[in-house]
């Protein structure tokens, strides 16, 4: 993958972010990659949603509080009527029931009363298996997304590990380019004056031009790379557009890995751990289903205020139980439970897929990483090879021993070498990156 691809992958992978300024007031910014990563956790947008799913899920564990705890219910209703039988009732429950509210001519003919009915009700859950697992669903679900969260920082470090080393890559490059143009810069005076001379022909001297003028051209295509590069740097890590960023640290190969190190896919992977706990809630739904069918056992208390005028007059109060037992309810549960064990099985095939997409992911990136070490090795050898080419025909060039067309060819093996050689290193930076990444922690 070129850098350009590498670039435009991490943009579109980033979450889109707003800009905060740049700590201790400043413009520059000079970074390693730790800090880079360490500042993409804490700021980047993706990581802070995916710990507001996390306040989500603890919100539904809040919520299935009300399986244990009691439910209690304030309310105030106002009742105006004629009608005889509530007026009897309502002076019945206002304790203001007299001989003569008896009479037929009083029943039948009832005076307009007033109800104020102050209501407090208490429900107890005794009994209730379906929102009991359901709490620990809930339970579940929000170590699950504990788990998403720190999977979200580890990739959000592997696209800033990516997108810094290409920095360094373009930075490397630039170096190995305008070495490139100050050797042919010199050429190219040295080929003026012998065409000058009458030595050299025209076509000689336009020769070592065109050559200058392509280096010339590389090097404004690789300080867009750096620009690119820090932009995607500044979107990851959610910093102002006006800061400039400075990479402190350098490619290179710190580390080796023999045949004999074991690459596996670790058991504390983080995504694998959630995607096993998000098994486990399928399963719980299941449960759950399961246990609605079962009665539910509730006790209750409610007493009651009425009055003719609010807050005053007859009280009482009322302790019992209520058992509710859904025998049958049109197939709904059923199908619900129908749907529930599908998704467990979804769940199961999302864990699997996982676990060997993994193995696939650390086979790939181990051969990425053994390949570019070989690559690194290969290219040194072929860069000490390219320099003692070029001084050679260098120094047969200035005494006209060598052919301009001789020149240009070494110098740009020379050219090639050198940026082999860091592409190879990028790529061995990046291999590592990866592996380390599907490995988990």
């Amino acid at each position: 993958m070129t850098l350009y691809k590498v670039l435009s992958s991490c943009f579109l992978v980033v979450a889109l972010v707003c800009p905060i300024q740049a700590k201790a007031g400043g413009t520059t910014m000079r970074l390693s990659l730790s800090e880079a990563i360490k500042i993409a956790r804490e700021n980047n947008y993706a990581v802070k949603t995916a710990r507001s799913r996390v306040e989500q899920a603890g919100a539904r564990v809040v919520q299935t509080r009300q399986s244990y705890l009691p439910k209690v219910t304030l309310s105030e209703t106002l009742v105006v009527t004629n009608d005889p039988g509530a007026a009897l009732v309502f002076k019945l429950q206002q304790n203001t029931i007299e001989q003569a509210d008896f009479m037929p001519e009083k029943l039948n003919n009832a005076d307009i009363i007033n109800d104020f009915n102050t209501s407090l009700q208490v429900m107890q859950p005794l009994f209730n298996a379906d929102a009991a697992t359901g709490r620990t669903m809930a339970l579940t679900a929000k170590k699950g997304q504990e788990y998403m969260v720190a999977r979200t920082e580890e990739t959000i470090g592997l696209q800033v590990s990516k997108v810094y080393y290409g920095f360094l890559l373009a930075r490397k490059n630039i170096e190995a380019v305008e070495q490139s143009i100050m050797t042919m810069q010199e050429y190219c005076a040295e080929a003026a004056r012998g065409y000058n001379a009458g030595l050299l022909t025209k076509s000689d001297k336009l020769s070592n031009e065109v050559r200058l003028a392509e280096l010339q051209e590389q090097r404004l295509l690789l300080q867009d790379e750096i620009k690119n590069a820090t932009d995607a740097l500044k979107v990851m890590l959610n910093l102002d557009s006006g800061v400039t960023i400075v990479p402190t640290g350098e490619l290179a190969v710190d580390s080796v890995f023999s045949d004999e190190d074991k690459i596996t896919v670790s058991d504390n992977r983080a995504d694998l751990k959630a995607l096993e706990l998000f098994r486990q809630v399928a399963s719980y739904q299941s449960e759950m289903i399961n246990a609605s069918k079962l009665p539910r056992l509730n006790a209750f208390m409610q007493t009651n205020l009425h009055s003719n005028n609010i807050f005053s007059g007859g009280s009482s109060w009322a302790l019992g139980l209520n058992m509710q037992w859904n025998i049958f309810d049109g197939m709904a549960t059923a199908g619900r439970l129908q749907e529930a064990k599908a998704q467990q099985l979804e769940a199961l095939y999302s864990y699997e897929a996982a676990k060997r997409n993994s193995t696939a992911e650390i086979n790939r990136s181990y051969r990425s990483l053994k390949t570019a070490q070989a690559r690194i090795a290969v290219a040194s050898k072929s860069l000490e090879g390219a320099k003692v080419s070029l001084d050679y025909i260098g120094r047969q060039y200035k005494t006209g021993m060598a052919m301009t067309f001789e020149l240009l060819m070494r110098e740009q093996a020379c050219t090639y070498a050198k940026m082999r050689l860091n592409q190879a290193i990028y790529d061995y930076c990046v291999s590592r990156s990866e592996l380390e990444y599907y490995r988990g922690n």
